[in-house]
């Protein structure tokens, strides 16, 4: 037995366990010991899927459904009642619009509510729907000369377009000391379009509105109004002003006890000069005239006589003569023709609204 206990020593007896190394004791040990929720040193556990938050999702669709309104409803029409007074007012046109506003659904125009079914409704009061550019340096001027020129400019609309007195027929007074006397053109024209009977070239109502108080009378103290002013260097280093504006005015019959409301819609394309005084011979503060032109709808035909002369009885849009072209006074994607209905050019034509 001895003697096969040493021989076995020395050669091994088959399939007797084997004595593990240092390294393998270790690791065997470390994991006896450790934790049983440990992570294994080479396993892996997928991380929990991330909940992508539904808010982000809801902002992005506004913001996608935002862009298309804005889009293809610049008018706002999209959640509009119908009744333009409850729309919200629109922002001042800055450049040409694309097309006509929608149109609104039939509704009289009445007393209290005089924009009654019509865009003008959502357009701003008097001199707040005439956009003003920021000024820059232009021609002779600096561009706090510039800023004033255009203030002054607007002011010649206010006084011509805008001012109660002279929509009751006074004489524009404080617009005409905003004209360059020199101008011998325009002084004739001024002499004339104010005489007894004025021509339909000497018209006061290509740059003045007015109504015969023995025929009608403003609603309300409000005329809506929707243009811009744009502007730039002109021949001799001039700061030339152009200005595109359309004029709503609600009136009924002076005639006592009346309370049909029509509407006048007057649009004007006036382009005036602030010239070098070195170069031209003008009055300070004064503009000269370039050009002007009007078109209107409901403002008469050939009996105007230097006067709005709107027909009533009609309830429903102005037409200004049979037949001839229809025309939306609202529309200003279009430049001012200058064809007034009653023009010897153009003769009467039909507003498809007023």
């Amino acid at each position: 037995m001895w003697e096969q206990f040493l021989k076995d020593s020395v050669a091994g007896v088959p399939d007797a366990p084997e004595e593990p190394s240092a390294r393998a004791r270790e690791v065997t040990e470390r994991l006896l010991n450790a934790p049983a929720d440990e992570v294994g040193w080479r396993t892996y556990t997928p991380a929990p899927a991330r909940r992508r938050g539904r808010g982000w999702y809801l902002v992005g669709l506004l913001a996608a459904a935002a862009l298309l309104v804005a889009a293809f409803d610049p008018w706002d029409v999209i959640g509009s009642s119908g009744d333009g007074a409850s729309g919200t007012p629109l922002a001042q046109e800055s450049e040409r619009p694309t097309g006509a506003p929608p149109v609104e659904p039939a509704r009289l125009a009445t007393l209290a509510e005089p924009f009654r079914g019509s865009p003008a409704a959502r357009w701003a009061d008097g001199a707040a729907g005439i956009s003003v550019p920021p000024a820059r340096a232009t021609g002779w001027m600096s561009t706090a000369q510039v800023e004033k020129a255009l203030r002054q400019t607007r002011d010649f609309l206010v006084a011509s377009s805008l001012d109660p007195a002279v929509l009751r027929g006074d004489r524009p007074t404080r617009a005409i000391a905003l004209v360059n006397p020199h101008q011998k053109d325009v002084k004739d024209y001024l002499a004339a379009a104010f005489a007894a009977a004025p021509t339909q070239e000497n018209d006061p109502l290509l740059l003045f509105s007015r109504f015969e108080p023995s025929h009608a009378r403003l609603v309300g103290d409000v005329v809506k109004t929707r243009g811009r002013i744009t502007f730039r260097e002109g021949e001799r280093g001039a700061l030339q002003v152009t200005t595109d504006v359309t004029y709503v005015y609600p009136v009924v019959s002076a005639a006592p006890g009346s309370d049909e409301v029509v509407r006048t819609i007057a649009r004007r394309e006036v382009v005036v000069n602030w010239s070098d005084p070195s170069k031209v011979v003008t009055a300070p503060g004064t503009l000269s005239l370039v050009s002007y032109k009007v078109d209107m709808t409901n403002g008469g035909c050939d009996d105007r006589a230097g006067w709005f002369a709107p027909e009533f009885g009609t309830r429903g849009p102005a037409e200004e003569g049979a037949g001839g072209e229809t025309v939306d006074p609202y529309d200003r994607s279009t430049p001012v023709s200058g064809d007034a209905p009653g023009s010897p050019d153009q003769g009467c034509r039909t507003a498809s609204r007023s």
